[in-house]
């Protein structure tokens, strides 16, 4: 749940983001193709960049030990029950408006097909003509959509050519997009003006398609008689739907330099800075090694002495590995294993009274003889915890050691214990602060 609400944000900032670099740097251009291509490319990259997960490690090499799940010590944060968090509130309505808003596009789908069912069917000049009384002039799809049809009417031969570039340029598949992004975020505001814009740039399209057969002025005067606010279903681009003032701006407007192109080679650096902010998960030692507990305490840090002691060999004189192709594996296996710790380890009386929660990180090696040694904490919570990690860690009975080439080998691990308190526990023993 938490992931989702984390998803939800990031993709969001990444929408702002691209829609504010559209505003300010492209839209007042007359590439509408470009334009078209780049919202549309920059709407997918949204919704997509925040499930990318890369690892960058910065600083000197980290030692990715051969990492064991975490073991839970200690019972779960008491709730009450039936009682619900916040995130679970903010889930139950984001699943209500998303489940409206897909039923709805489902609705619109239908419906579509429904009337297009009722409608009579024509093909002039190389285009499928539904008409239907119900009808606005638009298109949906493969087929232009008109209330009547009348051959010899010139307003009508100019509607048809414009609705025909919306067919042959695939405009409805484009929205269709939008609408699949408008269920998901439906509650942000920015994917409604992502697809105004790129609606824009459709009518943009087809305005130019228009004008370079008809006079612009007349052209003009018909948008102006047709003026209407419908939009029509979804994946419809009505002839005369919104804009209009803009778009006779736009057809009036001088078109834009060839060199002005180079404006769009400026999306690189603010898709690679989304890439970096969003899927770039960045790795440093000095940050593994220190950091706050979850109760608000220094973490211990491994000395320098044990850092050095961790690249040193093992008890056979030969070299530590920490990535093999057969790990280590404890007697019993890993339900053995959790078997043995859920029996020696006991919560630190010193850590319950003062109410110390956390993760303690073991490091340790498994030797080429399946013993272990240099046992230390790579990150501890203190008030006993760290030293009751360790002494269990030792106490284990021989592994099974890992393997390298068919060739038993001195391998790295590294252990998470989680110290938790139940949430009243953590009440009674906590001070106020």
């Amino acid at each position: 749940m938490n992931e989702l609400l984390t998803y939800l944000l990031e993709a969001s900032i990444c929408l702002a983001i691209s829609l504010l670099f559209y505003k300010v740097v492209l839209s007042d251009l007359t590439f509408f193709g470009w334009n078209r291509a780049i919202l549309l490319s920059m709407l997918g990259y949204s919704v997509i960049i925040p499930l990318l997960s890369f690892q960058v490690t910065t600083g000197p090499a980290v030692m990715q030990e051969v990492l064991l799940p975490e073991f839970l010590v200690g019972k779960p944060v008491d709730q009450e029950p039936n009682s619900f968090t916040v995130f679970q509130i903010l889930f139950s309505i984001y699943l209500i408006g998303l489940i409206w808003t897909a039923t709805r596009l489902i609705y619109g789908f239908v419906q579509s097909f429904i009337l297009l069912g009722k409608s009579e069917l024509l093909y002039y000049k190389n285009q499928y003509i539904a008409v239907h009384p119900e009808f606005t002039p638009a298109s949906f799809f493969q087929y232009i959509l008109l209330p009547k049809f009348h051959q010899e009417d010139e307003d009508q031969q100019r509607i048809i050519l414009h609705e025909s570039v919306h067919v042959s340029k695939k405009h409805s598949y484009d929205l269709l997009f939008v609408q699949m992004a408008k269920v998901v975020f439906w509650f942000n505001p920015l994917i409604y003006l992502f697809e105004n814009a790129i609606r824009e740039v459709h009518e943009f399209q087809a305005d130019q398609g228009v004008t370079s057969s008809y006079s612009q002025s007349e052209y003009s005067r018909l948008l102006l008689r047709l003026l209407t606010a419908g939009r029509g279903w979804q994946f419809m681009n009505n002839f005369n739907q919104f804009q209009t003032k803009k778009r006779i701006i736009m057809m009036n407007k001088t078109k834009s330099d060839q060199s002005q192109l180079v404006r769009f080679l400026m999306a690189i650096p603010v898709m690679g800075l989304m890439f970096f902010a969003f899927s770039c998960d960045i790795a440093k030692v000095d940050e593994e090694m220190e950091g706050p507990t979850q109760m608000g305490e220094q973490a211990k840090t491994m000395s320098p002495a044990a850092l050095n002691a961790r690249l040193k060999t093992g008890k056979d004189g030969n070299e530590i590995f920490d990535v093999v192709e057969t790990p280590p594996n404890p007697p019993g296996g890993m339900v053995g294993w959790n078997e043995y710790l859920s029996q020696n380890l006991t919560y630190p009386s010193q850590a319950r009274e003062m109410g110390v929660e956390g993760t303690v990180i073991v490091v340790f090696v498994v030797n080429s003889d399946g013993s272990i040694s240099d046992v230390d904490v790579l990150r501890g919570i203190g008030a006993g915890a760290d030293e009751e990690a360790m002494r269990v860690v030792r106490n284990a009975p021989n592994w099974t050691p890992g393997e390298q080439r068919g060739r038993a080998i001195n391998t790295r691990m590294r252990l998470p214990i989680r110290f938790l308190l139940g949430g009243s526990e953590v009440a009674k023993t906590s001070n106020p602060v």
